[in-house]
C-alpha cells in the first residue's frame, strides 16, 4: 500500500518547513511543486530535498491564472502512482498522532471508503489564537464547520481536478465531487491550519491570498495547549520561528473588525467542502 502527499507551493516560506516535516516520515513520497515563488520558499524546498532526497520530488510549474491551479493539480495526479494520496498544503502542520491515524485507517480499511475528512484548527492573528467554531464554513454531509477533505483513493473512477481556485475540488467520471459520493470517512485527526495568517512577505503576489488573511482577534489557546511536534523539531537557521505574536497595529484593526466578522458569519451560509 503506497501513500503519497501532494504539496503545491507559492510563497509559503513561513510555514512550509513545518508542514512538510510534519508528514514526510509517514508517506512514501511527497510531491513538492512550486508554482512561482518569489520568497524564501525556493531555498526551503532545497533544504527539504537535501534532508529527504529519497522521498521528495521537487518540481517547478508556472501558475499565473486561477485556471492554472486546476491544471497543475491534475498534473500532480497524473504523476502519482500510489494507491492513495494526501493533500498537504504549505500552511498545514500535522500532529504526529493525527497523521498516524489517517495512515493507519487507510491501510486497515482501504476497501470501505474512498476519501478521508478531518477537522482543522484554524489559526488567526498568530499561532497562539484560533477561530471560533462558528467561523467554519465547510460542509460534508452532517459535518459543518472547520473540516477538510485530506486523503483520496486514487482508483476513484475518472478521478480528476475540477473547477477553479475557490470552488475547486476532486471529481469522478460523472463530474460529481468526491465528497458527494457518500464514501468518505471522518477521522478525528486535527491539524493546525495557518491559512488566515501571513505565510510570506510576498503574500500579495499569490492569487486570492489577500482574501484569506484575517484581521481578527481569535480565541486564546490554553497555556497547556499541545502544539504539533514539528514546530519544536530542529530546523535550519533560515527557517522562521513560528512563535511570533500579532503586532499592536494588527490588534487595533482587529478590535474593530472582529465584531463585524462575527455578525456576518452568524447570518452567512455554509460552503461545500473539498
Amino acid at each position: 500500500m503506497k501513500i503519497w502527499a501532494h504539496t503545491l507551493v507559492k510563497n509559503e516560506a513561513r510555514w512550509l518547513w513545518y508542514s512538510a516535516s510534519s508528514v514526510i516520515d509517514h508517506v512514501d513520497k511527497l510531491l513538492l511543486w512550486d508554482t512561482g515563488s518569489s520568497d524564501e520558499s525556493l531555498e526551503i524546498e532545497k533544504e527539504l530535498l537535501r534532508k529527504y532526497p529519497d522521498k521528495i520530488i521537487l518540481k517547478n510549474r508556472k501558475q499565473e491564472t486561477i485556471e492554472d491551479f486546476t491544471k497543475v493539480r491534475q498534473e500532480m495526479l497524473d504523476e502519482t502512482t500510489s494507491d492513495w494520496f494526501l493533500m498537504v498544503d504549505g500552511d498545514e502542520i500535522w500532529y504526529e498522532n493525527s497523521i498516524k491515524k489517517v495512515i493507519c485507517s487507510i491501510k486497515k480499511g482501504v476497501n470501505g471508503f474512498e476519501s478521508i475528512v478531518v477537522p482543522t484548527i484554524n489559526l488567526v492573528g498568530d499561532i497562539f489564537h484560533y477561530q471560533e467554531k462558528t467561523a467554519g464554513k465547510y460542509k460534508f454531509g452532517n459535518l459543518e464547520g472547520h473540516y477538510n477533505l485530506r486523503a483520496i483513493k486514487r482508483s476513484v473512477p475518472g478521478l480528476h481536478s475540477q473547477g477553479v481556485h475557490g470552488v475547486w475540488g476532486w471529481a469522478d467520471d460523472e463530474g460529481k465531487m468526491i465528497q458527494d459520493r457518500d464514501s468518505y470517512k471522518y477521522i478525528d485527526a486535527p491539524y493546525l491550519h495557518a491559512t488566515n495568517l501571513h505565510r510570506s512577505f510576498s503574500d500579495l503576489s499569490v492569487i486570492k491570498r489577500k482574501n484569506k488573511f484575517r484581521f481578527e482577534i481569535g480565541e486564546s489557546f490554553p497555556k497547556d495547549f499541545y502544539y504539533p511536534e514539528a514546530l519544536f523539531s530542529s530546523r535550519p537557521n533560515n527557517i522562521p520561528s513560528p512563535w511570533t505574536t500579532m503586532p499592536k497595529t494588527f490588534k487595533i484593526r482587529a478590535f474593530f473588525e472582529t465584531p463585524l466578522r462575527k455578525i456576518k458569519r452568524r447570518i452567512g451560509v455554509k460552503r461545500v467542502g473539498y
